[in-house]
């Protein structure tokens, strides 16, 4: 068997920045287990695969994999599909069936291999549970327990199809230096995978509104570059705390990785109620192979 695929650079356009992905193209014919076997083998924060979609006016259907697992939704491989099938159709407009549901990304083609792609989140994000005392947070990320919350944010746990623990720091000083210290993590942040996204306001920063580490070893992946879910449970928390009408935020993530990675944020209340949520970025092809596998 021979799958051809692509590898993207996603939230950038720049190759070698943002966040990798492996894109696997009509990969109907695998297994999930092979499925899970080519992520682990690509080992990159996510591996997507193309496949039929059931609904003929729909695009393609989309499985996400982590090295570990697979995603209802994920934003990376939703922005880098959607450009990488807008790039081969010149479609304006794609749309993609995944776990989480249907997926409309809107597409606007920069050159031969860079894309743009936006979306609407199929699932608004909502608070499903609480977060752990700061204390305990800062222990985590070896911090103080005065650098956990940056003004009235204060940490929440949000989902919009993955669960990500929201937990803003005071600068962008702190941010970059979190040291991880695993010892206990699972008890204290018992929810879903355990992942979190820490983050913050960027007012010094010209271009950015917010700045944001995600660490989700429950996953497989230590520290992700780009992470599109993590980005889209945040519009929840920002939601709390926006004026009505629309707001838009551009978030950086990946630098203190040295890849780094922009990621456009769309929110809509309607008095205080969310109504709209969107991501958005964009991506630029790195290359192409063959998977040859054992029939």
């Amino acid at each position: 068997m021979k799958l051809n695929y692509l590898i993207l650079d996603v939230f950038t356009r720049e190759r070698l920045k943002g966040n990798p992905l492996a894109v696997v193209m009509q990969a109907d014919g695998l297994l999930d287990n092979q499925m899970q076997a080519i992520a682990r083998e690509f080992n990159l924060s996510e591996t997507v695969f193309i496949n039929r979609p059931q609904q003929v006016r729909h695009t393609a259907a989309l499985r996400i994999f982590t090295p570990q697992v697979e995603l209802p939704f994920a934003g990376h491989p939703t922005v880098g599909a959607a450009v990488a099938l807008g790039l081969q159709s010149r479609a304006s407009a794609i749309r993609l069936e995944e776990k989480v549901g249907i997926i409309t990304c809107l597409i606007e083609r920069i050159d031969k291999s860079v894309g743009h792609a936006r979306f609407a989140l199929p699932r608004l994000p909502e608070e499903v549970g609480s977060a752990p005392p700061a204390l305990a947070i800062a222990g985590t990320l070896g911090l103080d327990p005065e650098d956990i919350g940056c003004g009235e944010l204060k940490p929440a746990l949000y989902s919009a199809g993955n669960p990500f623990y929201l937990i803003p720091v005071r600068d962008a000083g702190c941010l970059r230096r979190i040291n991880l210290n695993h010892n206990g993590w699972d008890e204290i942040y018992p929810f879903g995978r355990g992942s979190i996204y820490v983050f913050t306001r960027t007012p010094d920063e010209p271009g950015f509104d917010l700045a944001a580490r995600m660490f989700g070893s429950g996953m497989g992946v230590a520290e992700d570059p780009a992470t599109g879910s993590a980005a889209a449970a945040l519009i929840g928390l920002l939601a709390r705390h926006a004026l009505p009408g629309q707001s838009e935020f551009t978030l950086r993530q990946g630098h203190e990785m040295g890849r780094p990675s922009t990621i456009q944020l769309q929110l809509r209340l309607e008095g205080d109620q969310l109504t709209h949520g969107g991501i958005g970025g964009d991506a630029v092809i790195l290359g192409e192979g063959v998977l040859e596998l054992d029939d």
